[in-house]
């Protein structure tokens, strides 16, 4: 339960440290490419059977590394940009539901069936998309940033489903490789896009982003580590609730944020469509 624990609290400081890195109103793009490269760092730390491993199936970890670095720089520049507009904890339950792609993918490619529960934590993600949109403040408020929320949703599933998808189809010596190229491509993206708009990091850049990277690392890793001790069933619903939690409570805490009527309850069904999609 520990390693579950150190997930948890990994995972919420991902969303509070890009909106303290964040300066102003400013989208910092460098801080992003400090913090995949200190993930890609901290990746060589952890690699299995050292730099090159005997293993035939290299293209498919470096294939899906490269589709990796490309969502996961999406959902992070998606997940900068709404902890910016709608505040920590919107943009981490928005996060959190990329879930439901992962489940979608499961029973498209991988024929898993769709379960009553999940069904209906597929029918509550829409109810909280819809009560959001429906917000009386729709036009200069949550309504109208309700695109990018959905955006961030449906990158972060994508960037979780494709580790299920490295999983079925990649070699399990070069998992820890798969992250490295993730987090490589990732960075290299980053950087071209810092050089085409002429970004250089700032000494705030280098200080976010360094601290920014060590949990975004091992939020995955200390996940990997509790479903070897706690069964998938129990550990991703607690995850993914126990994630939403605490960064309300830090947003609360520390920034102040207050959700109206509307919002809480679109955040209580996204806990309830957490559980059920986890079931």
């Amino acid at each position: 339960m520990l390693y579950l624990i150190l997930a948890i609290f990994c995972s919420a400081m991902i969303s509070v440290l890009m909106r303290l890195g964040s300066a102003g109103s400013e989208a910092r793009k460098p801080l992003l490419a400090v913090n995949y490269l200190t993930c890609a760092l901290v990746s060589l730390c952890f690699l299995e059977g050292g730099p090159a491993p005997e293993s035939g199936n290299w293209g498919t970890a470096l294939g899906l590394g490269a589709v990796g670095g490309v969502l996961y720089l999406g959902a992070f520049l998606l997940l900068q940009h709404n902890v910016r507009q709608s505040g920590v904890t919107l943009s981490s339950a928005f996060m959190k539901l990329g879930v439901i792609v992962p489940t979608l993918m499961g029973v498209a490619l991988f024929r898993e069936q769709l379960t009553p529960f999940r069904g209906t934590g597929i029918a509550l993600t829409l109810a909280a998309i819809v009560l959001l949109s429906g917000s009386r403040d729709s036009a200069r408020g949550q309504g109208g940033r309700l695109p990018a929320l959905v955006l961030l949703m449906l990158c972060g599933g994508l960037a979780d489903g494709l580790s299920k998808v490295y999983q079925a189809w990649g070699d399990p010596r070069l998992e820890g490789h798969f992250l490295l190229f993730v987090f490589g491509f990732a960075l290299l993206l980053c950087a071209a896009l810092c050089a085409a708009q002429r970004q250089r990091p700032t000494v705030r850049d280098w200080l976010f982003g360094a601290l920014l990277g060590v949990p975004n690392y091992f939020s995955s890793r200390f996940l990997l580590l509790a479903l070897s001790q706690v069964p998938a069933s129990a550990a991703y619903p607690i995850f993914s609730c126990g994630t939403l939690l605490l960064a309300a409570l830090i947003g609360r805490a520390a920034f102040g944020e207050r959700l109206g009527r509307r919002q809480l309850a679109a955040v209580a069904a996204v806990l309830a469509a957490l559980v059920l999609l986890n079931v």
